[in-house]
């Protein structure tokens, strides 16, 4: 019958200490038979089970958001590290800077590309301290090391019974690891506890998981790691996994090996997605296949950075699941997500934490934060010594009223570090911002509040490192963003105005579109107008290398016309900047072929294109049914008659095009002929077209400038419909 009920214990180590100790019976004779006491172990070993999974089995964190826990099994990610010579893989800020501009990605990822598996490490080693920043799952990991301990055919292949441990809890003065784990079995109502924790310990049938060494209040800090260490020597039989955040971990455990969680990768992220939507309705309707592809688009980039963190994943996942997108108004996203480090994590966890100074409080440290993020950003340093930003913290704290003189910069920093995780120490002495992401909402702010708009237009509106902080300007800006809109404006004519070529460009776009019709909004058409001419531009430049390259141009031009001639009035705005970006790709390839370019005969007598290349591009243009074309004329789009007659002159062109051996004279003459018929089409003169080097960068400037103006407003809180609409029709215009 005992050995029955012991085989329903799922975790099998419980048999061999009933059956190696009989200390149960020996202690309990008195009030019980033998029996009746191993039964009541039995009870108590399933109780413990059960109590394990659901105290460290389920997962509820931000409950505005999250209104039921799930168990920590359904999303439960597998977790990476990085061993301690991968963390210490940089030497200096230079090092970090240049490591990042060659990778080319938005994160601050260091150290090699290797990463261990996480049980596999758990597995490997008996004394573990696992080490990571605020919310990347240091606590899941240890809880769910312990929930695969208790199964029987788990990933943990040893025999042993976990304990959870919070070492938060240790306030008082006396710290006693034995008597917590005791008081762990005393709870499920195990007979003799302390007896029974002894044995077990002196058996090596423990695992001991304990949890936030950070957590522990400072006064007791070094009172705590004495008593583990001596814990640890005492009972050295047992495994022991310990998590701490890495700012707080100053000196090694001697026994143990160090690791850190690494941020998680696209792998991790996908998976987490995958199994966070992974009910009936959330499979049926591919939800998660829907949102992975959303935060992989160009515009989310800096969203998806944040989804690196478990803990700014699962707020991500949580807002996904109630309004099945992401927010347009992207300031509002990630000024949650600041605050979600900066408040709510600390505060939900019940964290002691020892205040700086009594009026040091969150709006002011985020004060701080901003302006050490603007300096930054300002002086292209992602990365600084620790030197550096102690010099930063103590200037602002000398300029803050109520700061006491004496406050000691580097131990703010120390403190910022440590509780939220937002400035962390990438390698020794040299640190960054935890996410790209919030050093670009935290300069945005910074901007906002100092009303350096105008400054940030003038200074840096065509450096693309700088285009997340104007959305998110425009989103913190709310009722006032007209102004930072029109102040875009006005700076983008300035890159055209010492350009006459330029400027008789933007006015036949604006002379071809037809103005009789609102089928598509007047900018749209403008939009594909310029478009058309950019890749005609490009085409012409191009073309004195490639012959096929106009037939290219004219497929890629009639191409994004139908597409804003198709789309729904909700998609208009994508529509618009779709062109104009296309129209700067053209405009900076221009730009790029007027630099090679020096004479037309050398380009020609260097260009070697096979007759069937030009003829596989000629047919991409030519293959366009009239229909294509009709397709505008029906959208009035412009008041150019010829259009239509474009694709019966392309078939005959292509006719007539030149054999394979034929002569460099004749080959130019098609050429050009083709050429003037595409230009004829549209109005277009070759003189107009053909751009120096300079002109065409101006026209990329220009371009770049107006279609972030558009995402601007498209990522603004709110903006004037009266407003808009008067700058709307004076966007892409000398008007």
């Amino acid at each position: 019958m005992i050995e029955s009920l012991i085989v329903e214990i799922a975790v099998p180590v419980f048999e061999q200490v009933w059956k190696a100790g009989k200390y149960v019976v020996g202690e309990s004779q008195k009030a019980f038979d033998e029996t009746q006491a191993v039964q009541k172990a039995i009870a108590a070993s399933n109780e413990y089970v059960q109590r394990y999974e659901k105290r460290h089995g389920q997962i509820k964190i931000m409950p505005g958001l999250m209104k039921e826990s799930r168990p920590l099994e359904s999303i439960f990610t597998r977790v990476k590290l990085l061993d301690d010579q991968s963390i210490s893989y940089f030497a200096s800020p230079d090092d970090l800077e240049k490591a990042y501009r060659e990778a080319g990605k938005r994160g601050f990822r260091v150290g090699g590309d290797k990463r261990l598996d996480g049980m596999d490490i758990a597995n490997q080693k008996q004394y573990l301290m696992v080490l990571g920043g605020p919310g990347v799952g240091k606590s899941t990991f240890l809880r769910k090391l312990g929930l695969e301990a208790l199964k029987k055919r788990g990933q943990i292949q040893r025999e042993c019974v976990p304990v959870f441990i919070e070492l938060k809890e240790f306030k008082g003065d006396s710290l006693d690891l034995k008597g917590a784990i005791a008081k762990e079995f005393e709870t499920c109502g195990f007979p003799a506890a302390a007896e029974f924790t002894a044995k077990m310990l002196e058996e090596g049938k423990l695992l001991v998981l304990l949890d936030g060494l950070d957590e522990v209040p400072t006064r007791n800090f070094n009172q705590a790691i004495e008593h583990i260490e001596d814990f640890v020597d005492q009972y050295d039989q047992n495994h022991f996994v310990t998590s701490c955040r890495i700012a707080a971990y100053r000196s090694s455990f001697r026994r143990f090996t160090d690791v850190t969680i690494t941020e998680f990768d696209d792998e991790q992220i996908e998976q987490f997605i995958q199994r966070w939507f992974s009910s009936e309705l959330d499979q049926r309707e591919e939800t998660a296949q829907k949102y992975w592809d959303l935060l992989n688009r160009d515009e989310n980039k800096a969203t998806k950075e944040l989804a690196q963190t478990p803990l700014l994943l699962t707020f991500l996942c949580l807002i996904y699941d109630r309004e099945q997108t992401l927010p347009s108004v992207r300031s509002t996203l990630y000024g949650n997500a600041l605050n979600i480090l900066l408040k709510e994590w600390a505060a939900q966890k019940r964290i002691e934490r020892d205040p700086i100074y009594e009026g040091f409080h969150p709006d002011l440290e985020k004060e701080l934060l901003a302006d050490i993020a603007h300096r930054s950003f300002e002086q292209d340093q992602l990365f600084f010594s620790q030197d550096d930003i102690i010099d930063r913290i103590t200037e602002f704290l000398a300029d803050t009223l109520d700061a006491p003189k004496s406050l000691d910069g580097s131990a703010v920093l120390t403190a910022i570090e440590v509780q939220q995780g937002i400035l962390v120490e990438r390698v020794k002495e040299t640190y960054s911002f935890s996410h790209l992401t919030l050093q670009e909402y935290l300069t945005a702010l910074y901007i906002v509040d100092k009303r350096l708009e105008e400054t940030l237009v003038a200074q840096h509106l065509t450096d693309n490192r700088w285009r997340e902080v104007f959305l998110l300007v425009a989103g913190l800006m709310k009722g006032q963003v007209h102004e930072l809109l029109n102040a875009i404006d006005r700076q983008s004519r300035t890159y055209i105005a010492q350009h006459p070529k330029v400027c008789d460009l933007i006015k036949w776009a604006d002379s071809v579109v037809d103005t009789s019709s609102e089928k598509v909004k007047a900018i749209a058409k403008r939009a594909t107008a310029i478009a058309i001419a950019s890749a005609s531009a490009s085409a012409v430049a191009r073309a004195i290398s490639r012959f096929s390259d106009i037939a290219i141009a004219i497929a890629r031009a009639i191409a994004i016309a139908r597409a804003i001639a198709r789309v729904s009035a909700s998609a208009i705005t994508s529509a618009i900047t779709s062109a104009i970006t296309s129209a700067i790709t053209s405009a900076s390839a221009s730009a790029s072929a007027s630099a090679r370019v020096s004479t037309i005969d050398s380009a020609f007598d260097s260009a070697r294109v096979s007759a069937g290349d030009i003829l596989s591009a000629i047919d991409s243009a030519s293959n366009i049914d009239s229909a294509s074309f009709n397709t505008l004329i029906e959208a009035q789009f412009f008041t150019l008659e010829k259009l239509g007659q474009l694709p019966g002159q392309l078939s005959q062109l292509k006719l007539a095009m030149p054999v394979n051996d034929s002569s460099f004279e004749q080959w130019r003459q098609w050429a050009d002929q083709l050429e003037a018929t595409w230009l004829d089409a549209l109005k277009l003169n070759k003189e107009v077209i053909t751009f120096s080097k300079a002109e065409a960068e101006a026209l990329q400037n220009y371009l770049y400038a107006n279609e972030l103006l558009i995402r601007c407003k498209e990522s603004a809180v709110r903006v004037s419909r009266k407003a808009w609409e008067d700058l709307e029709a004076k966007l892409l215009t000398l008007r």
